[in-house]
């Protein structure tokens, strides 16, 4: 459930028209919902208790401060893969202890700088790491709390470039030497083994990828116990899919996922740590756009909008779909008629849907692209150009700019032009 819907023939976001917005910033704009956002992690809150936990929002997938404020006052802990991500979070006032530090290339920088600000842990996913965050914690004279990232070989059935759970994938170190790895880290000065580290994918819309891979690490639990390692934490990752099309077959619901996490890891007496992004921020968000022109050719009609493949990549970069709908609510039968929605940059790939059917909408009129939250305005550019588009957040009847729209100058003048030209 989302808090985008019509009323009185208009699109709301909450208590506030998505055209009021739209006149207030121009488009495009990206827009969330408070409601929305404040409801997903309670859900996830509710499917996880009474079992002792932790829910770190996914930076990667929302990083705006307002957003990470509203979730980190509500309790949530947060997992970043960057250190500006880290910053990001201390900024929104999410204390040390709840951030966890991920990501596969840490470099001793960004260790230096957690460590210094405080980290809840890192989740070390290679043996060359764990010697460099020993080599910075010992210089510090600091102990790094620590879990290994290990990798399963388990395929989320996910999109290719979104699962990361597989023998061949980046990420994690091999289930099959976990042990011998959990050896050496036990015996590096400046660490201390806390836990186990598991990720395997984006989007899934099935719990049984889950189940395989929780199975595993709760036997790998066992052995490690055996070998004299204290496992206190188990952090599940994320990888919960959301319903991008009202169509489709719903995923599981945070309640059944929390079922299988209690079925499988509850009788270890570990605090569970569970990183959702997309489940929570995904369809708390819209990007509202204009059509520039409607252009009739040859074979087929086109819907020109101000937004672009910078704004909203997903289309170009997975073939994603968003449910598009217009701001004033069509009429009871209607005719709808097939268009392609395309953005105004010069590449073929900047198309965000192929023969959608679609109400008449004309030149002026706005449209909004739904499931917008997660992985919308975070992988945003300036391409061709073009600034980038604010953020606004809505709660209840109110709404607030909380990233604001640069202006062609701003953006311009972080180019410097050297002396000798």
């Amino acid at each position: 459930m989302d808090h985008f819907l019509y009323k009185n023939g208009q699109l709301f976001a909450e208590d506030v028209a998505l055209s009021e917005i739209a006149e207030t910033v121009g488009t495009p704009f990206y827009c969330y919902s408070a409601a929305t956002l404040t409801r997903h992690f309670l859900l996830f809150k509710e499917a996880l208790d009474p079992l002792p936990h932790l829910i770190c929002f996914a930076v990667k997938s929302n990083s705006n401060v307002a957003v990470l404020k509203l979730l980190g006052d509500l309790g949530a802990g947060m997992d970043v893969v960057s250190i500006g991500e880290y910053l990001r979070a201390k900024a929104a006032g999410v204390p040390g202890e709840r951030i966890v530090f991920s990501g596969v290339g840490k470099t001793r920088d960004e260790m230096r700088q957690a460590l210094q600000g405080g980290v809840r842990q890192f989740n070390v996913e290679s043996e060359p790491e764990l010697e460099a965050l020993s080599q910075v914690a010992t210089a510090l004279g600091l102990i790094a709390p620590i879990t290994l990232r290990v990798n399963p070989d388990v395929d989320a059935k996910t999109h290719e470039k979104i699962s990361t759970g597989r023998k061949e994938d980046k990420f994690g170190v091999p289930i099959s030497h976990a042990r011998e790895i959990y050896a050496r880290a036990a015996k590096l000065p400046g660490l201390k083994v806390i836990g186990v580290d598991m990720h395997i994918g984006s989007q899934l819309v099935s719990l049984e990828p889950f189940d395989a891979a929780y199975t595993k690490m709760a036997d790998l639990v066992h052995e490690l116990r055996a070998d004299g390692h204290a496992i206190e934490r188990l952090d599940l990752g994320g990888g919960l899919g959301i319903p991008y099309t009202r169509s489709n077959e719903a995923p599981p619901l945070p309640l059944e996922y929390g079922a299988m996490v209690k079925r499988v890891l509850g009788d270890l007496g570990c605090e569970i740590e569970i990183e959702p992004g997309r489940l929570i921020s995904g369809n708390a968000g819209v990007l509202v756009t204009e059509v520039i022109y409607r252009k009739q050719a040859e074979e087929r009609e086109f819907l020109i909008v101000d937004a672009a493949m910078n704004d909203l990549i997903r289309p170009a970069m997975y073939g994603a779909h968003h449910d598009i709908e217009p701001l004033i609510e069509a009429t009871p039968g209607e005719p709808m008629m097939p268009v392609d929605i395309v953005g105004p940059i010069c590449e073929s790939g900047d198309t965000f849907a192929k023969q959608r059917a679609m109400p008449m909408i004309a030149a002026g009129e706005r449209i909004a692209f739904r499931s917008a939250g997660a992985y919308g305005a975070v992988m945003a550019s300036e391409y061709n150009s073009r600034p980038l588009v604010p953020e606004v957040l809505v709660s209840g009847d109110h709404f607030a700019v909380i990233r604001a729209r640069p202006s062609y100058d701003e953006m311009i003048a972080r180019d410097k032009i050297p002396d000798w030209l």
